[in-house]
């Protein structure tokens, strides 16, 4: 049987994508460096589905590496690529280990798929290509701004690569999903977020806070020209996120289809950021004490996303509401 290989399975949106796959009948391949990602993921999922899948662990970065461990899967018809460094913080600290790693993982992943003439190519970016957009809400067709982080940048040049490849080669069929704040854990409670701790996104605070590891949480800013004057934010459950790349690889699979593919994942609705605090306590009786800080350089007061392609294009819609964000997230973080 022809298989699909997920890169960075043992991730956050990784497992939650193989999960998705398996249960719509496809044949997973996990390859992972385990730099970031954990192998105990693999036995979560295996309690989930049932199904125990093949594991490589493998450096992408290592082209020699990374074609035998496609020459060992043996016939492969598409990949899924989550496998990136993606802590913006750490991107600021450390910007040539993320664009080296980032995109030399991406070129040796495709080189490797075009030696071995596979055609179908999933690629996860993020909505941090935007920059600060001048319009909302954000479309497929905003163009991209001044990245706000070597994250950002290596992202936007991963994207670009892929534009090249599909122009030198006709036969390579490509979907790039660009998503904004995947947040939330399987319902199982099984698989979640194990952010890094520098980590400044928001939900990851929060639950720092409701099992109390720090005292407070800190509002970057209460004088944004918004309702409440925090910042909005788009929020999509990570189960949604995994299920549209499934959507986008059935997709690919049909021939009929442009070669090139972008699609916005978003709720389209933007969270305060004093709206989350207030809807995590609501929902999970647990008290988020909060002080209010100086703004972030650099933050816009709003982001959120125009995800009207996603939904005529696949069919897609994202099924969980805030509701099963926050509780998902926090029987996750309890377990």
């Amino acid at each position: 049987m022809s298989k699909i290989v997920v890169t960075g399975g043992c991730g956050y949106i990784g497992s939650h994508t193989i999960v998705d796959l398996i249960q719509n009948g496809f044949d997973v391949v996990c390859l992972d460096n385990l730099v970031r990602g954990k192998r105990s993921q693999l036995d979560c999922i295996r309690a989930i589905t049932g199904v125990e899948i093949p594991f490589y662990e493998v450096d992408m970065c290592d082209r020699a590496a990374l074609s035998s461990a496609f020459e060992a899967i043996g016939s492969v018809v598409g990949v899924i690529h989550f496998a990136a460094l993606k802590s913006v913080p750490e991107s600021v600290e450390k910007p040539e280990w993320y664009m080296q790693n980032n995109m030399l993982a991406l070129q040796n992943l495709v080189e490797t798929m075009l030696a071995k003439q596979i055609h179908h190519l999933v690629f996860s970016s993020s909505c941090a290509v935007y920059g600060n957009p001048a319009v909302l809400p954000v479309t497929e067709e905003c163009p991209f701004s001044a990245p706000t982080s070597p994250y950002a940048a290596s992202k936007q040049a991963g994207e670009l690569f892929l534009k090249q490849v599909i122009t030198q080669n006709a036969a390579f069929h490509c979907s790039i999903l660009r998503y904004f704040n995947p947040i939330g854990a399987h319902p199982s409670g099984l698989i979640g977020e194990n952010p890094d701790s520098a980590t400044t996104n928001l939900l990851p605070l929060i639950l720092k806070v409701a099992m109390g590891e720090q005292p407070c949480l800190f509002v970057n800013g209460d004088d944004y020209e918004t309702p409440d004057g925090t910042a909005i934010r788009d929020y999509v459950h990570v189960c949604d996120v995994a299920h549209a790349h499934v959507l986008a690889y059935k997709a690919l699979l049909d021939s009929s289809k442009k070669t090139l593919q972008i699609y916005n994942l978003g709720s389209e609705k933007g969270y305060s950021v004093l709206e989350m605090i207030h809807a995590f306590e609501a929902v999970n009786g647990v008290k988020i004490p909060y002080q209010v800080s100086k703004r972030r350089a650099g933050d816009p007061a709003a982001i959120y996303a125009d995800a009207s392609k996603a939904k005529k294009d696949l069919n897609w819609l994202p099924l969980n509401g805030l509701i099963e964000m926050l509780g998902t997230a926090w029987q996750w973080a309890k377990k």
